[in-house]
């Protein structure tokens, strides 16, 4: 099994600014590979909490981390509850939130997990495996038409239609390779983007709710940073950094009122500094050395002080 590489790793710690004694939040804490950057750079007191659905995750991680003991807090929960969990673990006002959006190589390379098409397995697709739907039951009890608009709306796939036509006339699926084939069969091959890849996508974003935990999550974040602090967002879909960039400018302007409106009535601050105005992107060296970070897209804000 692959390692996981952090993606845009110098980048993020770089904009995040961590500090000796500095307390910090990785929502999305995976194998662990950013926590251990922030908490190298804020030693010797500075502290993380850490939040990840999957418990196997979670014990990963803890085994990665051992040497840093007590500067680190585990929880498994999905960084969406983070404005009510983190006060109780003493971090109600954070300088810095990270939130990697991003399966772990480690979820994605093993076939139980059910995430990739590369290699047979069930179709799970759960970040925590112990509680909610699989993919295969929303394969094998939605109507067509639900299908269809699920595999639109959050896969933005064009054949939408005619593969919830063919699932519906072939199901049960209970497999990965099933569902990846019956994609070949409707779409056929071109270019170097597999048949499944946005139905897989559009799959695990709904089996997760991953769209609705980013809006709540980078939220909550913004909650809890103290005046100065950072929070850094890395998205690898184009839905999720909509919602992202489009928030983060929200909060980054000063009038709200409608551009038609000639008078300003609002009486709005900014709460936020843009620290990136564009997304950070790979270079293609580390495109180079790990392939699965070419669609990341980092983008960095900091509360200002009210």
């Amino acid at each position: 099994m692959n390692e996981h590489v952090p993606v845009l790793y110098h980048e993020v710690l770089n904009l995040l600014q961590p500090q000796p004694g500095g307390l910090y939040l990785d929502g999305t804490l995976g194998a662990g590979g950013h926590t251990a950057g922030l908490l190298a750079l804020s030693a010797p007191t500075g502290r993380v909490l850490g939040f990840d659905r999957d418990p196997e995750a979670l014990r990963y991680a803890q085994a990665q981390l051992v040497a840093y003991g007590e500067r680190v807090t585990y929880v498994q929960a999905s960084y969406a509850e983070m404005a009510s969990l983190a006060p109780d673990c003493g971090f109600a006002a954070v300088d810095g939130v990270l939130l990697d959006l991003g399966l772990s190589s480690r979820q994605l390379d093993n076939p139980e997990r059910g995430f990739s098409f590369m290699r047979p397995g069930p179709l799970d697709m759960r970040f925590d495996s112990t509680r909610g739907e699989t993919a295969a039951d929303l394969l094998n009890n939605l109507r067509e038409a639900e299908l269809a608009d699920l595999f639109w709306r959050y896969g933005e796939e064009r054949s939408s239609r005619a593969l919830a036509r063919a699932i519906v006339a072939e199901r049960p699926f209970h497999t990965t390779t099933q569902l990846a084939e019956l994609a070949v069969r409707v779409k056929g091959r071109k270019g170097r983007i597999h048949p499944a890849t946005q139905i897989f996508q559009a799959l695990r974003i709904a089996v997760n709710q991953e769209l609705e935990a980013v809006e709540v999550g980078v939220k909550s974040a913004v909650t809890l940073l103290k005046p100065g602090g950072r929070l850094a967002v890395i998205s690898f879909h184009s839905l999720e950094d909509r919602f992202v960039k489009q928030y983060f400018r929200q909060l980054s302007q000063d009038c709200i009122c409608p551009p038609e409106q000639p008078i300003c009535t609002c009486d709005a601050r900014a709460l936020v500094r843009l620290v990136t105005r564009k997304a950070v992107k790979p270079t293609a060296a580390e495109i180079e050395t790990n392939p699965r970070s070419r669609s990341a897209r980092l983008r960095v804000i900091e509360k200002l002080g009210l």
